[in-house]
């Protein structure tokens, strides 16, 4: 009853039609509401028709009852406003920014509950009109954008029928230089846009694209002008650009043959882990994984990090979370693999007394990595064993032989620290 009353009040066309509205749009932030008045009859109807109308505030007070209903976390409720999804469209290029934005939001909140308008969307051609808005000059409208293309690269049938369109539009330039620039406009578009790269990287297989947009050095470079700011002026909120960067980073580079990365980036990612190692500690982990991709087959990056003297700081991270322990420990063996030289630098940091109580963890990866880690030291640098025994290193081993994924590895390890010297 109640909601029917207030769709007769805006559709009397009384003078008072904009309070009307303005008590419908109060309303429709319930989701019982929201969903009794998308069964009425024509009310969408009636909301389109205001919200085409040629009477500005009358119009901006539709896109915000809009706005409402697309908050609606029931399909039904975003299935009633596909009649809607042209106009906003078409407003996109319109008149006031925060009628621009209103319409931005309404489109990325639709697009989140429903393949259905989805689908109508993008033969509408929703990736030009957003390739026209990223190049607006106003952070709100940059911002929504962002909003409303990390929606759609999350939807399901993204990496078939949404990346390709947008590989295909001047949206990855523009993309790519808003997060670079994040530094001095913007960090709140830079972040949406950063996601959104990193949606497009890690679901689509070929980056060539990217790639060939120097997406590699730009964002390299991003992360050292960022670590030179770090701690003095960094801008609030840094933390929640580093985390996508760091990932678009580490997963381009896993898909890509980069060798001989920048050492200054080495430099910079370790800058940035001790910045945000007390307040945003998740950081460390995608910091690790970036690490884990270079040094995984580049022997240059290995030699870097030790001649620019990064192990101490590499360890003191090892037992920073559950993760970045695995992580630190894969990053160790990726340099130990390298051959004895490096063996011989870890092995200087004493390394052995600082592994002795990960064996100990109840942590199966962990302790399966540390095993790795003893077996590529003790291959290149057969010392090592008996340094390892004199630590009491082989009490721990005799633990795991009980532990069935670690007991093979556990004996083998036994068996060369068992062996007499000079054998």
């Amino acid at each position: 009853g109640q909601v029917l009353e207030l769709l007769r009040g805006v559709q009397r066309g009384s003078e008072d039609r904009k309070r009307s509205l303005g008590r419908l749009r109060w309303a429709l932030q319930n989701e019982e509401t929201q969903q009794k008045f998308v069964r009425l009859d024509g009310s969408i109807r009636t909301l389109t028709g205001l919200f085409t109308s040629s009477l500005a505030d009358l119009q901006l007070e539709a896109a915000r009852c809009l706005h409402e209903l697309s908050h609606s976390s029931v399909p039904t409720v975003a299935e009633a406003c596909l009649p809607v999804t042209s106009y906003l469209l078409t407003y996109l290029s319109g008149h006031s920014l925060e009628f621009t934005e209103l319409c931005l939001y309404t489109l990325g909140n639709l697009v989140v509950e429903s393949e259905a308008v989805r689908k109508q969307l993008l033969p509408q051609g929703i990736i030009p009109v957003l390739a026209s808005c990223i190049q607006s000059p106003h952070e709100a409208v940059l911002e929504g954008v962002g909003y409303v293309l990390s929606q759609l690269l999350q939807a399901k049938e993204a990496p078939t029928e949404i990346i390709p369109l947008v590989l295909d539009s001047v949206l990855p330039q523009h993309m790519l230089r808003l997060v670079c620039s994040g530094l001095k406009a913007g960090v709140g578009a830079a972040v949406e846009f950063a996601w959104c790269l990193h949606y497009i990287i890690c679901r689509h297989k070929d980056n060539a694209v990217l790639l060939a947009l120097g997406a590699v050095p730009a964002l390299t470079s991003l992360l050292l002008d960022l670590a030179s700011q770090i701690p003095q002026d960094a801008p609030e909120g840094l933390e929640l650009l580093v985390c996508p960067v760091l990932r678009c980073l580490s997963n381009l580079l896993a898909q890509t043959d980069c060798q001989g990365q920048d050492r200054r980036l080495l430099i910079a990612l370790f800058l940035i882990l001790q910045c945000f190692l007390q307040q945003h500690p998740f950081l460390v982990q995608e910091g690790l994984w970036l690490l884990n991709n270079l040094t995984a087959d580049d022997p240059f990056c290995c030699s870097a990090l030790l001649s620019l003297d990064l192990l101490p700081a590499l360890l003191q991270l090892l037992t920073c979370s559950q993760m970045a322990t695995v992580l630190v420990l894969t990053v160790l063996c990726n340099i130990a693999e390298k051959g004895p030289y490096q063996c011989q630098q870890l092995l200087r940091q004493p390394l052995l007394p600082r592994l002795l109580p990960l064996l100990a963890l109840p942590d199966p990866e962990a302790v399966g990595q540390c095993l790795e880690l003893l077996h590529l030291l003790f291959l290149h640098c057969p010392e090592a064993a008996a340094d390892f025994t004199r630590h009491g290193g082989h009490q721990v081993l005799e633990q795991h032989q009980s532990t069935p994924e670690l007991q093979e590895r556990a004996q083998a390890l036994l068996d060369v620290v068992r062996q007499p010297p000079g054998a």
